[in-house]
């Protein structure tokens, strides 16, 4: 990956995913040198940790299916629209972070989205 991070005029830091093809392609795509996945969930660029945040399982080798993504090591999964966990699961929700596409670069920002936004 050649492309460097980036700032917008709002401060925030933009780091490179991958291209819109290879996602589209892969579906889950880790991204280089940092813990975090990204995600084609029905037409749409999800960006979130790699490690489930109840069990650290690594998410990248779960499954995508009808806007969750479930873990691999147990039942519960992720609503990729705020990162809530399944009803009656105890853990925190899953982190997920802003994405741009330029061209067909996938970018994250690297400040966190709260759940719920």
């Amino acid at each position: 990956m050649c492309a460097r991070p980036i700032s917008v005029d709002d401060g925030a830091v933009w780091i490179p995913a991958c291209d819109l093809d290879r996602l589209k392609a892969e579906t889950i795509v880790r991204v280089v040198g940092r813990d975090l996945l990204v995600i084609w969930n029905e037409g749409n660029v999800v960006a979130c940790k790699r490690a489930c945040p109840h069990e650290q399982a690594d998410l990248a080798l779960g499954q995508v299916t009808a806007g969750r993504l479930r873990c691999p090591r147990h039942a519960a999964s992720f609503d990729l629209r705020d990162g809530a966990i399944t009803a009656g699961w105890p853990s925190p929700p899953l982190r997920l972070y802003p994405v741009l596409i330029i061209g067909e670069q996938i970018w994250i920002e690297m400040q966190e989205r709260q759940p719920g936004r």
